[in-house]
């Protein structure tokens, strides 16, 4: 908010090149929140889809949580009045790369009652597929 107030000051004071720095501040702000917000619903997606594939089965709660993530990531990505995507197809599949570690590890909690590590659990999984598996998901609801 302090932001805000900077700006106005300098736009009265006709200081555009300073006016111009803290829109760029601002900007970046609020992409980092975009991207902060994708990347939590990117590690409910995959948390899911991991334990889809670890116990061979899914329920309606899973199916739910999938379609409702997707949804969400696909719309926290959309630039609402500029158009396009805060994030392109190459930084989407790295934000939801980035995401995994943390959803494995919550997944390990969840998937047979929590039986199995992280680490074991990543070997019983296809990352690739989860992760191919997670993007189409998201293009698929735009």
């Amino acid at each position: 908010m302090e932001e805000l107030f900077t700006l106005k000051d300098l736009l009265l004071k006709g200081d555009i090149s300073g006016a111009l720095v803290i829109v760029e501040e601002l900007e970046e702000m609020s992409r980092d929140d975009k991207i902060s917000n994708i990347s939590s619903y990117a590690v409910i997606l995959l948390l899911h889809l991991i334990k889809q594939q670890a116990e061979h089965r899914t329920t309606r709660s899973w199916d739910l949580s999938i379609r409702n993530s997707a949804w969400e990531i696909q719309k926290k990505n959309k630039r609402r009045k500029a158009g396009g995507y805060y994030l392109n197809s190459e930084e989407l599949r790295e934000a939801i790369e980035e995401a995994y570690s943390r959803a494995i590890d919550k997944a390990s909690s969840e998937v047979a009652e929590g039986i199995y590590d992280a680490e074991t659990l990543e070997k019983m999984v296809n990352k690739e597929e989860i992760i191919d598996r997670a993007i189409a998901l998201i293009l698929s609801e735009a």
